[in-house]
Formats: C-alpha cells, structure tokens, sequence
C-alpha cells in the first residue's frame, strides 16, 4: 500500500530558509538540560540575537533554539511564526537563493 506525502507548510519552508541565513552555533549540554546549557552559553559568550543554537543532547538528539530579542525560543515554532520576529522580517529570502545573494548583496 502506497504510503501518503506529508503536506509541506509554505510557510513554514520560508522560515526554515530564513533560519539557515542566521548565524548558527553548535554546543553540547553535557550534565545540563539543552535549554539551561542554550541559556549558559549565550550569557558566557555574549551573543547578541538573532542566533540560531543547535544543542546536543547526545549522539542521537539534538535540540535546535532560537536568540531573539524576546528571548529564547524554539526553532520549529520559529519556522512556523517567522513573521513575528522583527529580526527576521529585514531579511529578504529571494537574496539568498543560492548564488543570487553575493550578486544581490553587492549592488547594494
């Protein structure tokens, strides 16, 4: 029996590539929880938002977060309510499909 597709979200397919611009930081929780050792991290190194942290949890799980000026929420709910963030809103998806956002960034 042929299994059905799972249904994409355009909406949130925009976030996720919205999210793949943002700059990124890949730590691991070691004895902490993801969200504790996130919260950590970002007061130690000084991060400012927007930033995207990827938390290991172990060699099997990893836990995304999103740093916005707001605060500290997770990635899928991120990608889904992109519009809510101002942070986000400035940045222009068509300028970073593939090689068009060294063209497009130059001219401006």
């Amino acid at each position: 029996m042929a299994r059905k597709r799972k249904r994409k979200s355009r909406r949130r397919q925009e976030g996720r590539k919205i999210l793949e611009v943002v700059p990124q930081y890949h730590i691991e929780s070691g004895e902490d929880k993801p969200v504790t050792a996130a919260r950590n991290y970002i007061s130690s190194e000084g991060i400012v938002p927007p930033a995207l942290l990827v938390v290991k949890r172990n060699e099997h799980t990893t836990d995304r977060y999103f740093w916005a000026e707001k605060g500290l929420f997770g990635a899928q709910y991120v990608e889904e309510n992109h519009f809510l963030f101002p942070s986000l809103q400035s940045i222009d998806i068509q300028e970073w499909d593939g090689s068009k956002a060294v063209a497009s960034t130059a001219a401006r």
